[in-house]
């Protein structure tokens, strides 16, 4: 009977907030490191979780549930960022800088990612901000370790090369 429901739905409820307090907060950030905008990333990173909640009997069984999680957070991040580019484009414009929030080290970081490619973009930021290992990261974009390990360098590089645009002042920030 439904009544007899009632403690294993407290223990699964119970485990997804415990999976859900730990994991935030880095998927948010790179998420955040991605998109260049903290509260769409906030946004990208709940609609993962409330996906995950709505199958966490299932989920909660995976080898790792993270991998299930990110791999949701970025593709819906994808999606809202292909569909948005425009009117994102047109608010950074818009949009007036405070001194509250990132350091200005994370803003140029964030701007610089913002001009390379996706695909090394994203690669950088699930290695270097998300931790993710080579072959966690090859499993996830079900590509070789090697184009990853390619992805990476050349990634490095372009970001290398903005950065020291920008510390040239040769930004247009």
């Amino acid at each position: 009977m439904t009544r007899g429901d009632a403690l294993p739905r407290v223990d699964v409820q119970r485990d997804f907030d415990e999976f859900y307090a730990a994991a935030f907060p880095m998927l948010r950030s790179q998420l955040f490191a991605y998109l260049g905008d903290r509260a769409e990333a906030q946004d990208v990173v709940q609609e993962a979780f409330c996906r995950a909640f709505s199958k966490w009997k299932t989920i909660s069984t995976y080898e790792d549930p993270m991998s299930w999680v990110r791999r949701v957070a970025w593709n819906v991040a994808t999606s809202r960022f292909r569909r948005r580019r425009t009117a994102l484009n047109f608010l950074h414009h818009q949009r007036e800088e405070h001194a509250e929030g990132p350091s200005p080290d994370r803003m140029a970081l964030v701007a610089a990612l913002a001009k390379i490619p996706v695909q090394l973009r994203k690669a950088v930021v699930m290695h270097y901000i998300g931790e993710l290992s080579v072959a966690e990261i090859a499993a996830q974009e079900d590509v070789a370790e090697g184009t990853v390990k390619s992805w990476l360098s050349r990634g490095r590089a372009a970001l290398g090369e903005q950065l020291a645009e920008r510390k040239g002042g040769r930004s247009n920030g």
